[in-house]
């Protein structure tokens, strides 16, 4: 059994680092994709969310996670109060989830805010995935993201120093979707003679 966090900065290619280590055997959860579990419509959470920010957040009687973003990026206190729905049950799931592993099987947490929110002990290797900020930019671009937007997602993030003085193994994503994929496998390898 491994737990292994997997960060980076927005735009850095961890989620494509992710599905590699996925392909490579590993069980992989998205923190981010909990979270928007974590206020789905009829969930706990949902309400909680509605209550406090009210109906303007809800387009066609979903949160629309872009405008309640907006809102968050903006405002220390709203994006507190929505990590105080949103934290417990994102760390509840992944406790269930660590819990169910058994033998060999290695977790890949796939989590962007890990040095932001001091949860790095709670893994045995820490992986970030970097690169050239021109590169990030470019990624978001094509993803439909406005450059003020950028920005400001870059800005409310760790930052790259700061991710590396966490990490175990630093992946550099600068060139090709193989450049990646050849580092994923060689620190997949070297996790794996580790293991035996």
């Amino acid at each position: 059994m491994r737990v292994i966090g997997l960060t980076g900065g927005i735009g850095s290619g961890k989620s494509l680092a992710a599905e590699y280590f996925a392909d490579l055997g590993a069980i992989v959860i998205d923190a981010d994709q909990l979270a928007r579990a974590a206020i789905e419509r009829g969930s706990k959470g949902f309400d909680e969310v509605v209550t406090i920010f009210g109906d303007s957040i809800l387009k066609d009687g979903d949160i629309d996670r872009r405008a309640l973003g907006e809102l968050v990026f903006k405002d220390p206190t709203k994006k507190a109060a929505l990590e105080a729905i949103i934290h417990p049950w994102v760390r509840s799931e992944f406790e269930a989830a660590v819990l169910s592993l058994s033998g060999n099987q290695t977790l890949v947490y796939e989590i962007p805010l890990l040095f932001e929110t001091g949860g790095a002990n709670r893994f045995e290797t820490v992986i970030t995935v970097e690169a050239q900020m021109d590169k990030r930019i470019e990624r978001l671009r094509e993803k439909g993201l406005h450059l003020s937007e950028i920005e400001a997602r870059i800005a409310a993030q760790a930052s790259r120093e700061e991710r590396v003085s966490i990490a175990d193994f630093v992946i550099e994503n600068n060139g090709s979707r193989d450049d990646l994929l050849r580092q994923v496998e060689n620190i997949w390898d070297g996790l794996s003679h580790t293991s035996n």
